[in-house]
């Protein structure tokens, strides 16, 4: 389902020139569809649709975005505008938690576990 774009179109119209998401969104950021509906996608451009249709099997942004043969930067903007109307969920990252000392000690215990 890689969309095939008239090479002709600049991928900054995709996304009406914007560059900047709303949410931190991170290569490795896990992104799913929670409730898929059918009639949502197919409301959405080839774009979004694309990307719609490959989070609904839960897929990082990198995943997303070479799957669907889009640049990561307009998949970015695209997740950021379906996020805002509540169409694909966000996984927190290690980015959220990144002040919390408690969380950052159970990952390290976590990690030399996994040595042993």
């Amino acid at each position: 389902m890689a969309i095939t774009r008239n090479p002709r179109v600049r991928p900054y119209v995709l996304t009406g020139g914007r560059t900047r998401v709303r949410v931190p969104l991170l290569v490795e950021t896990r992104v799913s569809v929670p409730d898929y509906d059918p009639r949502i996608s197919a409301t959405l451009l080839p774009e979004s649709q694309a990307v719609y249709e490959y989070a609904s099997r839960g897929m990082s942004v990198a995943e997303l975005s070479a799957c669907a043969g889009i640049p990561l930067g307009v998949t970015r903007v695209l997740l950021s505008d379906l996020a805002a109307r509540d169409e694909v969920l966000i996984h927190p990252t290690g980015y959220v938690y990144q002040h919390n000392l408690q969380f950052l000690e159970r990952i390290r215990d976590g990690l030399r576990a996994l040595s042993v």
